[in-house]
């Protein structure tokens, strides 16, 4: 199925926004969208950063799509059940074993709150569209 850019702009694409400070001393807003290797834009405000990236997005799919480009689409978070296994050395299970027992918390509540404060995730964040304190990995592509 061939979608135009509306129909892309209109899925929900995550947004992270980080406060930024460059070499100079200025500070801003950088506004990047996670799916769309860089799609990076910048503003004074949170706000401003997120408009402009907007409108970064619609020419990133303009053109990705006039060159044929696969254009990535956001991951339904409904594909995934909330329970994998995972292998670890015997040492490893039982240091977490004995630091959730320190805690007072479940082992399985122990590595979930570890797993979450390793990527920035919060349960009470949206799904979709929110925005991170995560340091964006490029600045190419960067518009003002």
């Amino acid at each position: 199925m061939t979608r135009s850019v509306e129909q892309y702009l209109e899925l929900p694409y995550t947004f992270v926004v980080v406060h930024d400070v460059d070499v100079d001393g200025n500070q801003g807003w950088v506004a990047e969208v996670e799916e769309l290797p860089g799609c990076i834009s910048q503003g004074q405000t949170p706000e401003e950063a997120i408009t402009r990236v907007r409108d970064a997005m619609s020419g990133w799919i303009a053109v990705a799509l006039e060159d044929g480009v696969d254009i990535p689409v956001p991951e339904d978070d409904g594909e995934f059940s909330g329970r994998f296994l995972v292998r670890l050395p015997t040492s490893l299970h039982a240091d977490l074993a004995r630091s959730a027992g320190r805690e007072g918390v479940s082992l399985n509540s122990f590595v979930t709150g570890a797993l979450a404060g390793a990527v920035g995730w919060r349960k009470d964040r949206p799904s979709r569209g929110a925005t991170t304190g995560r340091r964006p990995t490029s600045r190419q592509g960067t518009s003002q």
